[in-house]
């Protein structure tokens, strides 16, 4: 695959804002480089483990100062929640850095048309590395300003995979790398508020945040991250073409603004 020449704003949506909060959305990206495109089976081309319509409820928070990044492309070239080196995030099964197949077990690609060593290595420098360096760089503006900075990372999945976990997802699943990644009043502020929706919600559950949370969350140096993931069926129709439920969408659009504006004040208390 020929490395592309591709500017910031190719790469990702971003939006600078003027709060100590970060809404991140890695998994919110559908393009796809042409030659990737064509090595990819049909069934893969429906983008399936797409976190659909994310970057949407991420925008609102910009309304209340928040800064927002979103990737524009596909985790198929390139999964922005994994390390660069693959560490494996969980015991059980999973979907890799450069992953060959998708959340159910079935190969992305064209037999023989897998990516060698050379093009992972070029999508790593490519997509991977830009994105984290944009992503660093942002958490340390807020820092500097602010003397602290909240990564709210947000995803979702399909509420029903039975490869990955058993049975229907919760609506909200918050993960902080059982309390790792945060200081505990930004945890608890954040299942406070998520507990007492009307959503059915669970904390550290099969979902305890990715690379991400776990890599960015430093709170010993005032730098808190909180991963939400999201059943897809709170808000869409969980097949192609994966269509927003409005009403539902509006819901959601507020219970996660509502959870930034919480972080918001409580780091007013910091």
């Amino acid at each position: 695959m020929t490395t592309p020449n591709l500017t910031p704003s190719e790469l990702m949506l971003q939006v600078t804002g003027t709060q100590p909060i970060l809404i991140n959305v890695p998994h919110a990206g559908t393009q796809l480089p042409p030659s990737l495109k064509a090595n990819l089976r049909d069934n893969a081309l429906n983008l399936k483990d797409t976190d659909w319509h994310m970057a949407d409820f991420a925008l609102p928070c910009a309304e209340l100062g928040a800064s927002v990044m979103a990737a524009n492309y596909s985790r198929y070239v390139v999964d922005l929640n994994r390390s660069r080196e693959d560490t494996p995030l969980y015991s059980g099964p999973t979907t890799g850095l450069i992953s060959q197949i998708d959340f159910d077990g079935e190969p992305l690609y064209k037999e023989g048309m897998a990516p060698n060593h050379d093009e992972v290595q070029s999508r790593i420098e490519t997509y991977w590395v830009p994105y984290h360096d944009a992503l660093e760089a942002e958490i340390q503006r807020i820092k500097s300003k602010f003397g602290m900075c909240i990564l709210l990372d947000l995803h979702s999945i399909r509420s029903q995979v039975p490869r990955l976990f058993e049975n229907i997802l919760p609506d909200l699943n918050l993960g902080t790398n059982s309390g790792q990644s945060t200081d505990f009043k930004y945890e608890s502020c954040a299942e406070n508020l998520l507990s007492s929706s009307s959503y059915s919600f669970v904390k550290n559950g099969r979902f305890k945040g990715g690379y991400i949370t776990r890599h960015y969350g430093r709170p010993e140096q005032n730098i808190h991250a909180l991963q939400l993931e999201i059943a897809q069926s709170t808000y869409m129709i969980e097949q192609a073409p994966w269509t927003l439920v409005q009403k539902k969408a509006d819901q959601l659009t507020s219970t996660i603004k509502g959870l930034a504006s919480a972080l918001l004040v409580e780091t007013s208390t910091a």
